[in-house]
């Protein structure tokens, strides 16, 4: 039996179908779709709730089995009434199954008993500032964070994986229990095998813990085969 997965992304975003989608698995498709919402086109939260609605309702038209409203800044950004809302109009638009980014990367980080992070982000100090914000009222403790103030889509898809890898390496400290490679609009899924070898400690991507969360409602177990050790992990 086919089960599909719906994605809910910015219209701005080239990397996930190029980085992510192939990695869910066989008898598992991805179907996605794009909002103008972010760049020039950024908004209030309450005035994309619309459209995000609408844009969930076209997924289960096609019998999506899980929807997610996929970027990680505008997950974040509103801080847990914002993420609620955002669940709240995926929910309306009869979504049998719905996340966030937000709401995957919070299941990813109690799956890795994760409580001290270390963030890294394309942002600027402000996005950056909002995604620390959220993580601290969701009752994590960013030890750690620095943004990279990348000016657009453009130059966050140019950049190549290696440098995350190795703004990821510059973040290590022995007191972290797990590190956060912010953005979907980036590479670096190819690079947390490499990194968890090297740290010992479990590495998540916006990207990677998408796809895990989505198996993780589908009812998939753990998986080895799949980029980094929280795909041996379950949800706490």
């Amino acid at each position: 039996m086919v089960q599909r997965v719906g994605l809910i992304i910015p219209s701005s975003n080239r990397m996930v179908e190029e980085e992510m989608v192939h990695f869910y698995p066989k008898g598992v498709v991805a179907h996605v779709t794009r909002l103008r919402m972010t760049g020039p086109h950024k908004k209030p939260l309450n005035d994309i709730l619309g459209q995000i609605q609408t844009a969930a309702a076209a997924l289960v038209d096609a019998k999506c089995d899980v929807v997610t409203f996929h970027c990680t800044v505008t997950s974040m950004s509103d801080g847990p009434e914002g993420e609620t809302r955002i669940l709240d109009a995926l929910k309306a638009a009869g979504a049998p199954c719905f996340a966030t980014t937000s709401t995957a990367v919070r299941a990813a980080l109690d799956a890795c008993g994760a409580k001290r992070i270390a963030l890294v982000t394309p942002y600027d100090s402000h996005k950056t500032d909002e995604e620390i914000e959220f993580l601290s009222h969701a009752g994590y403790q960013v030890v750690a964070a620095k943004g990279y103030d990348l000016k657009n889509s453009d130059a966050y898809c140019a950049t190549p994986s290696s440098v995350w890898r190795d703004r990821v390496l510059e973040a290590a400290r022995p007191d972290v229990d797990a590190y956060f490679l912010s953005c979907a609009n980036i590479q670096g899924i190819g690079e947390i095998a490499g990194l968890e070898a090297k740290l010992g400690k479990p590495v998540l991507t916006s990207n990677q813990v998408v796809v895990w969360d989505a198996l993780r409602q589908l009812g998939h177990s753990a998986r080895s085969d799949m980029p980094g050790s929280l795909f041996g992990r379950h949800a706490a």
